[in-house]
């Protein structure tokens, strides 16, 4: 009997379900968008419900697609956007509160307040994050401080929170398990990466009882099973990883110094660092990785807010776009951008400028402009911000980057690789299987269930699908990257 590994991939805009071959083989993929919520200008929620509904709906679906039956599962892989959190009641499992997405910046008055206040550095040493409304610890406050009895129920242990892992987990073992993994952990704010633990000093901070946290695994662990009135089987949910760590262990990045793009909702560069925790000070964050047996390792990241979410836009706000996949047909009728630059600071700008006050903007617009330099513009927009956070990596590590790997649903995009390997003046190899984040869940649950003995026999199945090198000289990299800084410059600290 064949057997597949389960990875549910449960994104910002969407779930997926993708059943793999040992090999790395795709045998089944299923998605459905969920809708997205915006209750005020720079606020974004969306439904706990609608994330579950959907996300056990395509896991059944994947199954039916090819005819299998639950136990031809080896196990479930879980990934999921990260920073996201949902506060539950314990007992019936019913939120008290929209989830508040890693999106959402209606925290960033009090997340000022208390840069102002000076513990900015004590946080980081801790988290190795930003004091920034993007990360869990923030939202987490807001709906106990804005949700009528939420604190007091929270103080009397009658309230659960997580991140989506943790939703996820809670709802497939029936209310049994209350875990997240050690990378998901590491994005709440409230976790010290160098002791492992939840960090008492930061709960009092922002007054979450420690009664409402998950326990801590690592990420390729047997972390509980799945109730078998939910799903028709017991099965072992094996590995749990934020979304990007996940890609980074997908992409077989398993040594120091190597690093990968994906671009998804948002743009995340990570690199590993191995086995101990590189702080900066100059806008990246420190993150963990992921967690195998009794070995943890740490990576460098710099985050872009807006990705794919700003071809979402052309299509859904300008509507401009059928189809996002259409963006690199229309953005090849034309042979540049015509001098338009697009700055999608939709909910302020990640590394490495950090402002949460930034607001997107479209200059260099003439007479002559049409919907296909906008278009262009708006893609090249991902390489220029990639661009900007790898040139960041650099100064910080000493590490030089020749080459790049990429994944996430724009990675398709034949256009935009080659511009990011002109702008970057680098090589970009595209793997043979982009759903390296789905990918790198399953590879998490096939190490803890016993399809893998080891990371080196996951390498095995790493193939490159296409390489992209540049095609320009260094003055017009130099050029660009001058004349795309000004205009990221004019939309900096535009929400007063």
């Amino acid at each position: 009997m064949k057997k597949y590994i389960m990875a549910l991939d449960q994104g910002t805009t969407s779930s997926r379900c993708i059943l793999f071959e040992r090999d790395g083989k795709i045998a089944s993929v299923v998605q459905r968008e969920f809708s997205q919520i915006f209750p005020a200008e720079g606020w974004v929620e969306h439904d706990p419900m609608a994330i579950w509904s959907s996300q056990i709906s395509v896991a059944t679906e994947a199954l039916l697609k090819i005819g299998g039956s639950w136990n031809e599962i080896y196990g479930i892989g879980i990934t999921n956007q990260r920073e996201t959190v949902i506060v539950w009641d314990r007992k019936t499992g019913i939120p008290v509160y929209n989830a508040i997405v890693w999106q959402c910046r209606r925290t960033a008055e009090y997340c000022q307040k208390l840069t102002d206040d000076g513990l900015e550095m004590m946080i980081k040493s801790k988290t190795g994050l930003l004091l920034d409304p993007y990360f869990s610890a923030s939202k987490v406050k807001w709906i106990l401080d804005n949700v009528d009895g939420a604190r007091e129920r929270a103080e009397r242990g009658e309230l659960c929170m997580g991140t989506v892992d943790t939703w996820l987990i809670w709802n497939l073992t029936g209310g049994k398990i209350h875990a997240t993994d050690y990378s998901n952990a590491s994005r709440t704010m409230l976790f010290n990466i160098k002791t492992l633990e939840w960090d008492m000093e930061l709960l009092s901070l922002f007054g979450i009882p420690c009664s409402m946290l998950p326990k801590v695994f690592p990420s390729s662990h047997v972390f509980g099973y799945t109730d078998a009135k939910i799903l028709g089987a017991e099965l072992p949910i094996g590995g749990v990883a934020g979304d990007q760590q996940a890609a980074l262990f997908g992409q077989c990045c398993f040594d120091e110094g190597q690093l990968k793009n994906t671009y998804g909702t948002g743009g995340f560069l990570l690199m590993n660092t191995g086995n101990e925790p590189y702080m900066t000070e100059n806008g990246l964050i420190t993150t963990i990785a992921w967690g195998l047996g009794n070995k943890v390792t740490y990576a460098l990241e710099g985050s872009v807010f807006v990705c794919g979410a700003a071809i979402q836009w052309l299509r859904d706000g300008l509507k401009i776009l059928e189809s996002a996949q259409d963006s690199e047909y229309y953005a090849s009728k034309v042979k540049d951008s015509g001098g338009v630059l697009v700055v999608p600071a939709f909910q302020g700008l990640g590394a490495p400028w950090w402002d949460p006050y930034a607001r997107g903007i479209i200059i260099g617009i003439t007479r002559a402009t049409n919907k296909y330099h906008i278009i262009r513009a708006t893609l090249e927009s991902m390489a220029y911000q990639t661009a900007d956070v790898i040139d960041l990596m650099k100064r910080s590590t000493g590490i030089s980057v020749s080459a790049l790997a990429v994944d996430g649903g724009a990675a398709a995009n034949n256009l935009l690789l080659q511009f990011q390997s002109d702008i970057l003046g680098a090589t970009i190899e595209r793997p043979d299987c982009i759903e390296t984040t789905a990918l790198g869940a399953a590879y998490l649950c096939g190490l803890s269930c016993g399809v893998y003995t080891s990371t080196d026999e996951i390498l095995k199945n790493r193939k490159s699908e296409r390489i992209f090198t540049p095609l320009t000289e260094d003055s017009w990299r130099t050029e660009k990257i001058r004349i795309w800084r000004r205009a990221v410059e004019r939309s900096l600290g535009w929400k007063e």
